[in-house]
C-alpha cells in the first residue's frame, strides 16, 4: 500500500468518512485500501443509467462492499436527462446525491479517487488553455462543496500503482469506455503524455512537483485574499473604496473581486475570468450591473456589492457618496 496515502489518511483516522465508488480501478482500489486500514467508511455509488452495463457495475459495487463488510448506499439518477451538457449534469447530480447524504448522516468528509495521473492531465489540459496560476495548480487535496469537505487522498499515487494492486490481489474493476475515446482532450493527453518524458525528459514526478509549488503560491494568495475579504464583507454586503480593489496587482484584483462576488452571491464557483475582467473595466467608472447573483455599483470612489435583488440606493452628503439600505434589503 502506498506510504503517501497512509501518511495522508492519518489526518482522518478518527473521522466518519464516505467514499465515492464508481466501479473503476481507482475508486475500487481506494475502497479496498480504506477497508484495509479499518477506516470508518460508507461507500456511495451513483447509477446514472447511461450505460448498458450500469446495473452490472452497481451490483458489483454492492457485492464488493458486502465482502469487505462496508456499508453501501446506492443512488439512481432517474428521470429525463438533458440533451446537451450531459456529462456536467451527471457530475452535478452525483455530487448532489453524495453531499446530501453526507450532511444527513453527519459524515466528516467525502473521499474521491482522483489520482496523480488525473492531476497531471488536468495541469496539461489547463496549460493548453493558457490558464493562469489557479488552473495550473490543478486539483487541491481538500476542497468544499455544498458544505462538505471533498478529500482526494490519491493525488500523489499513480494509476499504474492502483491497477497493479488490484491485479495482484485479483480484485475486479470496470473500464469506462470514455477513458479510451480519443475525441476527448484528456484521453489524447493520456495517450501521448509519454512523449514529454521520452523526448524532452520531463517526467511525471517533475510535473507533480511543479503542481505542488504552484499550489503553495495559490494557497498563500488565497489566505491573503480571505483576510482582505473578511475586512469588508458584513451580512452578505460589502462597501469599500475603489483603492481597496484597484491598488492591487492585476491577478490579485481579479481573484479578490471573484471571491467577494462568490461569498456574497453564494455560488459554488466564481465567475469566469473574462466576466471578472469586464466587471473590473465597468467598475473604473460609475456604474450598476449584476454578476454571479450579485449587484455591483460604483459611485465616485465607493463600490458596493450586495446579493442580486437587494434594494440599495445612493445618496450624497457633502459631495461624498453614501450607501443607504432599503427596509426591504436583505
Amino acid at each position: 500500500m502506498n506510504q503517501n496515502f497512509l501518511d495522508f489518511m492519518q489526518n482522518y483516522k478518527n473521522c466518519k468518512l464516505a467514499v465515492a465508488v464508481s466501479g473503476g480501478v481507482d475508486s475500487v482500489c481506494l475502497l479496498c485500501w480504506l477497508a484495509e486500514i479499518d477506516a470508518d467508511i460508507v461507500c456511495l455509488h451513483v447509477n446514472h443509467g447511461l450505460r448498458d452495463n450500469a446495473e452490472i457495475e452497481t451490483q458489483y459495487v454492492r457485492d464488493l462492499c458486502k465482502s469487505l463488510n462496508v456499508p453501501c448506499k446506492i443512488f439512481y439518477w432517474d428521470g429525463e436527462k438533458p440533451a446537451s451538457g450531459l456529462e456536467a449534469a451527471a457530475r452535478d447530480a452525483r455530487y448532489k446525491f453524495m453531499t446530501d447524504f453526507c450532511k444527513d448522516n453527519r459524515i466528516d468528509a467525502l473521499l474521491t479517487a482522483h489520482q496523480a495521473d488525473d492531476q497531471i492531465e488536468t495541469f496539461l489540459m489547463n496549460l493548453g488553455r493558457g490558464s493562469g496560476l489557479y488552473g495550473l495548480a490543478a486539483m487541491r487535496q481538500v476542497t468544499h462543496r455544498d458544505g462538505i469537505n471533498i478529500v482526494r487522498p490519491l493525488l500523489y499515487v499513480s494509476r499504474a500503482e492502483l491497477k497493479q494492486y488490484c491485479d495482484e490481489k485479483g480484485i475486479k474493476y470496470f473500464m469506462d469506455e470514455m477513458n479510451t475515446d480519443p475525441q476527448y482532450t484528456r484521453v489524447k493527453i493520456r495517450h501521448n503524455r509519454y512523449l514529454l518524458s521520452e523526448k524532452l525528459g520531463i517526467s511525471d514526478g517533475r510535473i507533480l512537483l511543479a503542481v505542488q509549488n504552484l499550489g503553495r503560491v495559490r494557497d498563500a494568495i488565497d489566505m491573503q485574499i480571505a483576510e482582505m475579504v473578511s475586512k469588508v464583507v458584513n451580512n452578505r454586503r460589502a462597501v469599500f473604496s475603489d483603492s481597496f480593489l484597484f491598488d492591487q496587482e492585476p491577478d490579485i484584483r481579479l481573484k479578490l473581486l471573484g471571491t467577494l462576488i462568490q461569498k456574497i452571491g453564494g455560488d459554488e464557483y466564481q465567475p469566469r475570468l473574462n466576466s471578472l475582467s469586464n466587471a473590473l473595466d465597468k467598475l473604473q467608472h460609475d456604474c450598476k450591473f449584476t454578476l454571479g447573483h450579485c449587484t455591483l455599483r460604483r459611485l465616485n470612489q465607493k463600490i458596493l456589492i450586495v446579493p442580486e435583488g437587494a434594494k440599495t440606493s445612493f445618496r450624497t452628503r457633502h459631495g461624498k457618496p453614501k450607501f443607504e439600505k432599503s427596509e426591504k434589503e436583505i
